[in-house]
């Protein structure tokens, strides 16, 4: 703060004061609210390290976002855990409290390059089969009707030999998407090795990355969820995984922007128009 100068203070006193609001201002709402100017804003965050105005928000929203989870936290019991006498406030607590850290600590643990391989794989893939088993199972689902509604063709497998027996058919212009929290599931394994025989590129998400499905993916895609006594697997897990699915399907149809916002204009509207029909 010495450093600065009195308007650029001003300015990093909003942000202290209320990080929260801040960080949903423009650069103008914010040089008004301060009394500057914008090219006050603009000197302030190059002065302490930013090359654009959004890196600065995106590392403020996430640095408050932490300290209400850890907040939240503090507040619930130490280990998270759902104990014998807990209200339901405690329940809430520390469910949403062990969730929202699951999806923050994923978001800080993704591997961006990784990420940004995926997408070009699913992006350019004549087909993309996925599997996984029990809660990953649904996230394989989500991602599959995701893909579709912007015009991919995507599989999910339900049933493990018809997992397997789908993955003899793939080839090198496709992608297998094997989802397990462990990454040690044997059918999901044998699904991407399968796949990985038949030529195709392979994709693994999964919250351990010396697991044996590592050894066998192209691309690694980990989560980092946090999971409990009683939430074992299929809660933070899924969580988490969702979080890298979206974050996928998000990166896929942004590099095809035009034809994807086309696409899911056509799948709203045909959806909607079918409530309308007796």
């Amino acid at each position: 703060m010495p450093s600065l100068r009195p308007s650029e203070r001003r300015i990093a006193r909003a942000f202290l004061d209320d990080p929260v609001a801040s960080a949903n201002r423009s650069i103008a709402e914010l040089a008004r609210s301060c009394d500057t100017s914008t090219t006050s804003v603009v000197r302030f965050y190059k002065r302490i390290g930013y090359a654009r105005y959004k890196d600065l928000l995106l590392d403020l929203t996430r640095q408050t976002t932490r300290e209400e989870v850890e907040s939240a936290s503090r507040r619930a019991a130490a280990t998270g855990d759902i104990d014998r006498d807990d209200t339901i406030d405690d329940i809430i607590a520390k469910v949403s409290r062990n969730e929202r850290l699951s999806i923050a600590d994923t978001a800080e643990a993704l591997d961006r390059d990784a990420l940004a391989t995926a997408v070009g794989f699913v992006l350019n893939a004549r087909r993309v089969d996925s599997f996984g088993v029990g809660a990953s199972s649904f996230v394989g689902l989500d991602l599959q009707q995701k893909l579709s509604r912007i015009g991919h063709t995507a599989l999910n497998w339900p049933d493990a030999h018809a997992a397997i027996t789908a993955a003899t058919t793939l080839d090198e212009s496709c992608v297998a998407v094997a989802i397990s929290h462990t990454g040690a599931t044997d059918t999901t394994v044998k699904f991407l090795s399968v796949a990985n025989d038949a030529g195709a590129r392979t994709i693994a998400i999964t919250n351990h990355d010396s697991s044996p499905i590592v050894e066998i993916a192209d691309v690694v895609l980990t989560t980092a969820a946090r999971e409990t006594v009683l939430r074992s697997g299929a809660f933070g897990s899924r969580i988490a995984q969702l979080m890298v699915v979206d974050c996928l399907f998000i990166g896929v149809a942004q590099a095809s922007y035009t034809e994807s916002i086309s696409a899911l204009r056509r799948t709203y509207q045909a959806v909607r128009h079918s409530k309308t029909i007796k």
